[in-house]
């Protein structure tokens, strides 16, 4: 096809779809990379239309078969983008950072690979490549510009995430994240504030503080107190009702980061701790720099100071070398530490990790049976956790798209202040996503709670009104005054925590 045949075909407005897999890091870069395309003047292609005229794959590296999976999606849109001249295909992201001059060697239909380093230079790069008719790939090695200073197009307008950290310093053996990601970089606080007014002044009540080892903030800039300092520094701004972070690492987690939880009003009671093994032995292996005693310590602390807290975490059955004893360890920590979730993983080999060269690969037959009596355990505490809640008056914020089932139920769903999930009655004054609602606790559930009485109050809040008004721009329409229900439309929100947080399983 001739350069005049191709820029013919690609005339008027363009589409774009982002297709995103891994952790919470990877949501928040399709954001960027939305907001990218959008300032570049493409339009979000409808959901579930398949027919975008660009498509950007976000890759995620750790998951076995990572890049199988991407390379049956590419084969997928192989023969559509023969079948429609103009169309592009880009793969970034972790794998992309990864298998870098492969990708367009196994796939030499796609575009354009960029890497985690350069998200920035997408939509040059799809210009680029429609120019002189052949794949652009264009890996940096380090951090060009701080993800934060580009575009954004938020999911959610009453939640948004803020990134305060890139990067690991951590080594742990079943991890290759540091080595795509790089080394921890810190932003100022002074911007990390600055953005949080902003999304404030926009409407956004519920931020989450995002780093790949979000406790280790203030290591790149000298402060080990930085990251307590950030959290009450986030109390100060008016406007901010709900403040969550994820993920810490208990290498990290200090005394004054607990104190700062339980001092700052608007710091959620919830805490997604990941544990990885309950057994000293693995954890050294592992190359986690704590163990079993350490961990149900700060567990023990924060439950000191705030009684309600609502504790999640991440733990991987079946590492290698990993021994019966081993695993009871693990059971013992799960039932000590009682963890409100749990988010479980049967060990598999990440290429490129420390972890896929061990000795001691344990039997697929044996993980299976490991994970799941420590699913069964698990599910019983979280069972049994939740029933405390029965009872309780708690406020919701309500939440766009969670209840699945909500439409069928005529009910709706909301996050409690410590993140668990409560579908509630539906009243009858209308309220919108990012309202508040006050409700009693009538049922548990081992992964939701229920409300099945009348809502006791409701509270309109600027952040309903910030998501009325994008949905009424959306509609072509002015946004309702006096605040319409306008439903609760299936768009994509930051993924309720401690969900993200187990994305990568690298924390």
């Amino acid at each position: 096809m001739s350069s005049i045949d191709r820029s013919q075909s690609v005339g008027g407005t363009r589409t774009y779809e982002v297709r995103t897999y891994g952790c919470q890091m990877n949501v928040h870069d399709s954001e960027r990379l939305a907001g990218l395309l959008e300032d570049a003047g493409y339009v979000r292609a409808p959901a579930g239309a398949d027919e975008a005229d660009v498509v950007v794959f976000n890759t995620c590296a750790v998951r076995e078969n990572a890049d199988n999976k991407l390379y049956g999606n590419l084969g997928h849109l192989a023969p559509k983008k023969a079948a429609r001249p103009g169309m592009q295909i880009a793969v970034g992201g972790c794998l992309a950072q990864k298998d870098r001059d492969t990708i367009v060697k196994k796939a030499p239909w796609v575009d354009v690979v960029f890497g985690t380093h350069n998200i920035g230079k997408l939509p040059v790069l799809l210009e680029r490549a429609r120019v002189q008719e052949e794949a652009q790939v264009e890996i940096a090695e380090s951090l060009e510009a701080f993800p934060s200073t580009l575009p954004t197009r938020r999911e959610s307008a009453y939640a948004a995430w803020v990134s305060i950290s890139v990067g690991c310093n951590n080594t742990c053996t079943f991890c290759i994240v540091p080595a795509l990601r790089g080394k921890e970089k810190d932003r100022r606080p002074g911007d990390i504030l600055a953005e949080i007014e902003t999304l404030v002044a926009e409407g956004v009540s519920e931020i989450t503080l995002l780093g790949q080892n979000v406790n280790a903030y203030g290591s790149d800039i000298g402060d080990r107190e930085a990251f307590s300092k950030l959290l009450r520094a986030c109390g100060k701004i008016e406007g901010l009702e709900r403040v969550r972070f994820t993920s810490p690492h208990p290498r990290d987690f200090t005394d004054d980061v607990i104190a700062a939880m339980a001092e700052t009003p608007n710091v959620m009671p919830q805490l997604h701790m990941p544990l990885q093994s309950g057994s000293d032995t693995v954890l050294k292996a592992m190359r986690r720099s704590y163990r079993q005693e350490r961990y149900l310590g700060i567990i023990e602390k924060v439950r000191a100071a705030i009684p309600h807290a609502a504790i999640s975490t991440d733990i991987i059955v079946g590492f290698p070398g990993e021994t019966d004893e081993d695993f009871e360890q693990t059971l013992h920590v799960v039932r000590e530490a009682r963890f409100a979730q749990a988010f479980t993983f049967q060990y598999s080999k990440r290429p490129g990790t420390p972890a896929a060269e061990m000795d001691g690969q344990i039997p697929k037959k044996v993980v299976q049976e490991r994970y799941e009596r420590l699913v069964a355990l698990q599910e019983e505490i979280s069972w049994e956790e939740n029933k405390k809640q029965v009872g309780r008056t708690l406020e919701l914020m309500v939440a766009e798209g969670e209840g699945r089932k909500d439409d069928t139920t005529h009910r709706l769903s909301g996050r409690a202040p410590d993140n668990r999930l409560v579908h509630f009655t539906k009243p009858d004054q209308e309220v919108r996503p990012g309202d508040v609602v006050t409700v009693e606790i009538t049922y548990a559930a081992p992964h939701h709670l229920l409300a099945e009485g009348p809502v006791l109050d409701v509270r309109r809040t600027r952040a309903g009104d910030a998501w009325e008004k994008r949905n009424a721009e959306k509609a072509g329409k002015p946004a309702q005054s006096a605040g319409v229900l306008l439903g609760l439309p299936k768009i994509g929100v930051p993924e309720p925590l401690p969900v993200a947080a187990s994305g990568c399983g690298c924390d």
